[in-house]
């Protein structure tokens, strides 16, 4: 990913709703769900959200799709992913880290200082 897409994608996510629908969507999976699910879901109105989903959709996170008469929205899990190695690209100084338990920056910084 390049600077640009992720600036939009962190700019998009910059803001309490549509975090809140990010997250939603990315509990819900592939299947998604409909802008009426997730606007009962977060207690959102709908004009609130058709707009947080707008935005959502032109930084790439979230992928709308026609099913019948509803618009399903889902994650865009290879944006995500592609943020998320964005952010991690240098991690640690190019050494391995441990997502599951936060501390491998950590205990390479300490083991160095050692």
């Amino acid at each position: 990913m390049d600077t640009k897409p992720a600036l939009a994608a962190l700019a998009a996510l910059a803001q309490e709703s549509r975090l809140a629908t990010f997250r939603l969507l990315v509990q819900a999976g592939p299947a998604g769900l409909s802008a009426t699910k997730i606007a009962e879901a977060l207690g959102t109105p709908p004009s609130s959200l058709s707009f947080h989903l707008k935005e959502l959709t032109h930084a790439n996170l979230v992928i709308p799709r026609q099913e019948g008469r509803f618009i399903i929205y889902a994650a865009n899990f290879d944006t995500m992913n592609q943020l998320l190695g964005f952010l991690t690209e240098n991690c640690c100084g190019g050494n391995p880290c441990s997502p599951t338990n936060g501390s491998g920056c950590e205990s390479i910084a300490s083991s160095q200082t050692s």
